[in-house]
Parts: structure tokens; sequence; C-alpha cells
């Protein structure tokens, strides 16, 4: 392992699966202008938008996110190509 090119500042950090609201905390370097509370403790808070807490590989169940209503707009763009 080459010396000098690793970081110094590990802390814990809070991280928040937005998801399902699901917490864990780890060490990490990332920075964070937010916090939270966890069991009367502030961390910083990194959130997510999925997880090992809710990906469908680490849960083994099949979950459908549509945050943004992309598969409606890929339908209706589409639709015009429909076999008939």
């Amino acid at each position: 392992m080459q010396k000098g090119i690793h970081p110094e500042n590990y802390r814990l950090v809070a991280f928040k699966d937005m998801s399902n609201d699901e917490v864990f905390i780890t060490k990490s370097t990332a920075d964070t202008n937010e916090t939270i509370d966890v069991e009367g403790t502030e961390y910083p808070l990194i959130k997510l938008e999925i997880s090992r807490l809710s990906h469908p590989f680490y849960t083994g169940e099949s979950k459908l996110i549509d945050t943004a209503g992309r598969i409606d707009k890929f339908k209706n763009k589409y639709s015009k190509f429909k076999k008939k």
C-alpha cells in the first residue's frame, strides 16, 4: 500500500436510504452540511436514493420505484411505434 495517498479525516457518518427511510452509520470522508440525530447523537448526513437496505439484489424482493414518471414518459414516447 502506498503511503500518503489515503485520506486521514475519517469520521462516523449517517447514511439515509430515502426510498425506505432506513439509516445506517459507518465511517466516511464524504462532505455534507446536513446532520441527523440518531439515538441522541448528531451525525453528518448523506442521503442515498438506494442502498443495500432497499436494492432488490440484497433484499430478494422486486420493487419498482418510479420517482419521476419515467415509465409513463417512455410509454407515451414510444406508443406511436406500437404494432397494431
